[in-house]
């Protein structure tokens, strides 16, 4: 009965010892990156969200949000990176990002798999179509239900993953890589339908100049979505602390001053909350 009393104790004491070098690691994320003077944020370029100037800047309104709130919590600066959606969360467990800043809605499967600031950006999805709607697509089902239809959309994001539930077959949700490729892609007839959020769609279409195609949103049956800065999970510390940065600036009005010239609702992303986001079916 000693001999197990000493072998539980030092067991104990194992386990005690690794969860104070744990522990700690956990809550030094926060300086770990003040020392290093920046964030790595993954972000995809797809304007109002994200986007990356000719001289490389990176601005839209994911960006300038974390670039202001890591500002406040005494880190100098973000360095980002593009990514595919479906490669973000990935490369965030990985430890290849700090964050993910780039309009990635939340949704119940990612909260899973990341921990969430509260809301940021909302928007509705939506059709970027040939001028007068010629197929009449309201909502996924619409091109489920016509065999000779195609759509575009950003691989691993929200709008393929609608596109597949709806019954699109695999063979017609064509992934594409970034805003410009879409635009191009339905100019010259290779996808019917090219789907991304509101505000992305028409912030393409009032900068191509295309008067032969058009808006259609929002999506019929598709829910408003809203994004916010994702963490990995064991940086819950790290998340905490931004949230009550954002939080302050969300009361003073700061958070409105950065978002809303981008088209962007602070009222909605302040009616919601990451509860009811992640809950949210």
């Amino acid at each position: 009965m000693k001999t197990f009393g000493i072998l539980a104790g030092t067991a104990g004491l194992a386990l005690m010892a690794a969860m104070a070098v744990s522990q700690p690691a956990l809550a030094d994320k926060l300086e770990d990156l003040r020392e290093q003077g920046f964030a790595r944020v993954a972000i995809a370029n797809e304007p109002p969200y994200t986007a990356v100037g000719a001289d490389g800047k990176v601005s839209g309104a994911a960006p300038d949000v974390a670039r202001a709130v890591f500002k406040r919590l005494g880190i100098d600066e973000i360095v980002a990176s593009i990514s595919e959606y479906g490669a973000m969360i990935p490369g965030l467990q990985a430890g290849r990002h700090d964050a993910v800043t780039a309009g990635l809605f939340m949704k119940p499967e990612r909260c899973a798999a990341v921990a969430y600031s509260q809301p940021i950006l909302c928007d509705a999805e939506a059709f970027l179509v040939k001028k007068g709607n010629p197929g009449g697509y309201r909502s996924f089902a619409d091109i489920a239900k016509d065999e000779a239809a195609t759509i575009g959309a950003p691989g691993g994001g929200t709008e393929e993953k609608a596109a597949l539930e709806a019954g699109v077959p695999r063979d017609r949700v064509i992934v594409v890589p970034d805003g410009q490729s879409g635009l191009k892609m339905l100019q010259d007839g290779r996808i019917t339908v090219y789907s991304l959020p509101v505000l992305s769609l028409n912030d393409l279409k009032k900068k191509s100049g295309d008067d032969s195609i058009e808006v259609f949103a929002p999506v019929e049956g598709a829910p408003v979505y809203c994004d916010g800065t994702a963490f990995r999970k064991q940086d819950t510390a790290l998340r905490d602390a931004y949230d009550v940065e954002l939080a302050k600036m969300k009361a003073s009005g700061e958070f409105a001053e950065i978002i809303e010239p981008y088209g962007f609702s602070a009222a909605a992303a302040m009616s919601t909350s990451r509860e009811k986001l992640c809950a949210a079916k």
